[in-house]
């Protein structure tokens, strides 16, 4: 399929995978900060931004694989940094996982955290199935939500429709991952989590992260989930912190 991609910069890859329903638009201010010394490298996922439509349901083996068929694209076969937000922050910790050799740092930026994994209520494909009739009769009506200039992205919602109905498949693999890979030894890895006022709970929860990983713990303050718009310095300091081989 069609995938909308940008490289700018110079210097070693990293790679900027935005979280559920985001584009990689949304990383315009920390690619700007980045690209004097680090080539930058981010995307729309299928459904997303400037990709095509999504012609399979999201796996996390499947967007691990995405970033380093992406890679391969582009003809960067060394290793790179991989920065996820949010959902993605799974991603990039599976494309460690799945492809030590490819990785030189991770970065999880406020990632999406789940301690507890319950039991799946509804099956797979018909949440999946449900996902594309909404995302097919929103289209239909016309409705959409604007993201940045006209012209230069669009959004889709059956794209983040899919993401949002196999959110908890996806946290699944990455626990049974977590059990049968571990994480390259020897590679930096770095929690960033955002913290305004009244967020104490989800800081626990991602320091927790952080020590589950054995990760360096940094915090964005003051910042909402959307880091890379509200805090876009402390993402960049993130990632140039991890020094390349």
């Amino acid at each position: 399929m069609r995938h909308h991609v940008e490289v700018a910069g110079r210097g070693p890859v990293c790679v900027l995978s935005a979280g559920l329903g985001l584009v990689s638009a949304d990383w315009d201010v920390v690619a700007e900060l980045l690209s004097p010394w680090r080539t930058v490298v981010r995307f729309d996922r299928p459904g997303l931004g400037l990709s095509g439509h999504a012609r399979v349901p999201p796996s996390l083996a499947g967007e691990a694989g995405r970033i380093a068929g992406l890679l391969d694209a582009l003809e960067f076969s060394g290793p790179v940094t991989v920065v996820g937000h949010s959902l993605a922050g799974f991603h990039g910790e599976a494309f460690a996982r799945l492809y030590p050799a490819r990785t030189e740092g991770l970065v999880l930026v406020d990632s999406s955290i789940e301690e507890r994994l319950g039991h799946v209520r509804v099956p797979r494909v018909a949440r999946v199935g449900g996902a594309r009739v909404g995302g097919a009769v929103l289209r239909g009506v016309g409705v959409s939500r604007p993201v940045g200039p006209v012209g230069v992205r669009r959004f889709l919602v059956q794209g983040a429709l899919l993401e949002y109905a196999t959110y908890g498949d996806v946290a699944r693999e990455l626990a049974a991952l977590r059990g049968e890979f571990p994480l390259p030894e020897g590679v930096p890895v770095t929690v960033l989590a955002a913290y305004s006022r009244g967020s104490v709970r989800w800081l626990y929860r991602q320091r927790g992260l952080a020590a589950t990983l054995g990760a360096t713990f940094r915090v964005a303050e003051p910042s909402g989930h959307l880091v890379m718009r509200d805090s876009p310095a402390d993402v960049a300091e993130a990632v140039l912190a991890v020094r390349p081989a």
